[in-house]
Parts: C-alpha cells; sequence; structure tokens
C-alpha cells in the first residue's frame, strides 16, 4: 500500500500549514529589487510581500475602502465577483454579479475590472459583461455612466481614475468581449480613452492605443498616465493635461519591449503615490518610477501582475493583485486616496 503511506504525512504537512496560517504565520511571495539608491526611500529593502488571500482565478482593481475599520476590494474578473478582504474578517463574496448580468455565458471575463471612488465617495465599476463604467448609488443599485459613444457601445470599459473635479477617464479595451477584437458583438472599431464630465459629456480623448488598460492621475492632475498591455508595444505613456481636462503632447514614459517574455505579464494596472512616482505592474511585477521615467526598482512577484493600489490605516500599504493571488506589501510613501 505505498500510496496510503504516502497520503498520511502529505495530510499531516496540509494540516500544518493550516495551523502555521490560522497562528499567524505570514506566507509571502516574491522578491523586492532594488535599480537605484533612491529606492530604498520608497520600499524597505528587507520588506515582503505578503499574501493576504490566494486561490482565485484571476484578481483585478483593487480599492481600499476605509470604512468599517477598513477593507480591500477586488474584482475576481472570470467569476463576475467583487471579492472583500479585511484583517478582521478574511475574504468574502461582496458584489455577484458584479459586471454582467445577462442571462447567456459571456465568455472567459464577464465580471467588474477596475474600481475606484467618485468625487462623492460612491462606488465606480468598470463593467465587462455590461461594457458600461458604473456607479454603485446610495440605494445599493447601479446607474449607467456611460455605455456608448456616438450611438455604438463600448468595448468592455477596463480601469478608471477620477480627477478633483470630478471629472471620470477611463480605458476600453476589447478584453471583456467574448471573442476579443473583432467579436460579433463589437461596434466599435478602435480601443479609446474617454474622459466623462461631471456632467455626463462623453469625449474621446484618443483612439491611438491598440490595447489602452491602466490609466492614472499625477498628484496635481497636470498628467494623464496610460498603460498599454500590446505585446507588440508594451508601453506606459503619459500626456500633459490641461485646464479644460483635454489631453495633449503624449510620449513614452517607459517601453517594457526588452522584459517581455522574460517575464510573466504585460504593462496593466497603474498607481500614484503623492510625490508623483508612478506604480506601473508590468512583466516582472511592480515598477516604480521616478515622473520623469526612471525606474527606481520591482516588486517582482514571480506573477503576471494586473494591478495596485494604496491603502491602509496610513495609505502607506500598497495592495497588489496578482493572477491568483492578492498582496501587500508597506511602503515608506503614501498613495493617492480616491475620494
Amino acid at each position: 500500500m505505498p500510496a496510503a503511506r504516502l497520503l498520511v504525512p502529505a495530510l499531516a504537512l496540509a494540516l500544518a500549514v493550516s495551523q502555521l496560517a490560522v497562528a499567524g504565520e505570514k506566507k509571502t511571495l516574491g522578491k523586492v529589487i532594488s535599480l537605484d539608491d533612491r529606492f530604498a526611500d520608497v520600499i524597505d529593502p528587507d520588506a515582503m510581500m505578503t499574501i493576504l488571500a490566494d486561490g482565485f482565478e484571476w484578481t483585478e482593481g483593487p480599492l481600499w475602502m476605509n470604512e468599517d475599520g477598513g477593507y480591500l476590494l477586488f474584482s475576481e474578473i472570470p467569476s463576475n465577483t467583487i471579492r472583500r478582504w479585511s484583517a478582521a474578517d478574511g475574504v468574502s463574496i461582496w458584489m455577484q454579479p458584479s459586471g454582467y448580468t445577462g442571462v447567456a455565458d459571456y465568455g472567459r471575463e464577464p465580471g467588474s475590472n477596475g474600481l475606484n471612488r467618485d468625487a462623492q465617495g460612491r462606488l465606480v465599476l468598470c463593467e465587462h459583461g455590461d461594457r458600461r463604467v458604473s456607479v454603485l448609488t446610495p440605494g445599493g443599485g447601479k446607474m449607467t455612466l456611460a455605455d456608448a459613444f456616438e450611438g455604438s457601445r463600448l468595448n468592455s470599459p477596463n480601469d478608471v481614475v477620477v480627477a478633483s473635479d470630478g471629472t471620470l477617464y477611463f480605458t476600453d479595451p476589447p478584453y471583456g468581449l467574448p471573442g476579443g477584437m473583432g467579436d460579433e458583438q463589437q461596434e466599435l472599431d478602435f480601443c479609446g480613452v474617454y474622459r466623462l464630465s461631471p456632467t455626463g459629456d462623453l469625449s474621446l480623448l484618443t483612439r491611438e492605443f491598440t490595447r489602452p488598460n491602466g490609466i492614472g492621475l499625477s498628484p496635481d492632475g497636470s498628467k494623464l498616465y496610460v498603460a498599454q498591455s500590446d505585446p507588440k508595444k508594451p508601453i506606459v505613456k503619459v500626456f500633459d493635461r490641461d485646464e479644460t481636462g483635454d489631453i495633449r503632447n503624449g510620449r513614452v514614459l517607459h517601453d517594457f519591449a526588452d522584459v517581455v517574455g522574460k517575464h510573466p505579464g504585460l504593462p496593466d494596472g497603474l498607481a500614484i503615490d503623492t510625490d508623483g512616482r508612478i506604480f506601473a505592474t508590468g512583466p516582472g511585477g511592480v515598477w516604480i518610477f521616478l515622473p520623469d521615467g526612471t525606474p527606481l526598482g520591482r516588486l517582482d512577484t514571480g506573477q503576471a501582475t494586473s494591478n495596485c493600489a494604496f491603502g491602509g490605516k496610513d495609505g502607506r500599504d500598497l495592495f497588489i493583485t496578482a493572477d491568483a493571488y492578492v498582496l501587500r506589501i508597506p511602503t515608506k510613501t503614501k498613495g493617492l486616496l480616491p475620494f
């Protein structure tokens, strides 16, 4: 009975790991890599990425909420779910369905993706399956903010950032369409970056991106950052943003072409700290850049890393969604938190 003899120690090991977790043993993932001496001003070289939760299909859209003692929301796109994590309660389902409310199957990525808060503190969702940007109203129902441009349905809004005046900026790649680009349900033949005014006017800012993804604003709102998750052109661009909310003078902040294929992942989500440093997910984890594009270091998760967001009691923790994992690492800086 050799197989039976092997099962006993394996079960004992699993129980031991479970007991360690219950006892408060911290499980970690990946490593911290410094590329510049100034990285030590942002992340302690001995800091670790702690696993808060794992076992998911694909995590995205982390958003810290300060209410009720503080908790993290994040999207699990394939299961059409927003999950909630807190130190007190662990992980639970917070909203399901989160991004698709139809009755037929809607591909591999039907759920919500990017999450944020608007100027009124309401939850803003980028919904793949329902192909819209929506807001959760105080009564608990959703209200559509944008689902079409010039009479044609959006592709699948991916990520959103909110300016101090209440203007929303969001990206619209095809990842939520069941067949991707060229899907029979697609109505726009491009992938746009949009501006939604506080009065509800939707404007196309640019259609130059083949796969626009993560989006962020500088602390003073004068710069708009957009990540592109196209392996043929894996870049983060920065634009000047004028007083009307329009963008101009686009230029490449960083090109990831030399590391695509060498590490898991592509350019994806963005987070900005109060000093204007850019935390950009890409091949090899989370990259930290100065506003001029100088890379300071990398949080190498070893996984395809989708997004990151600041939060915690003082806004100094960085939460990271990396494939099946949700991670946290302390920083020496402070993030730009949503309203």
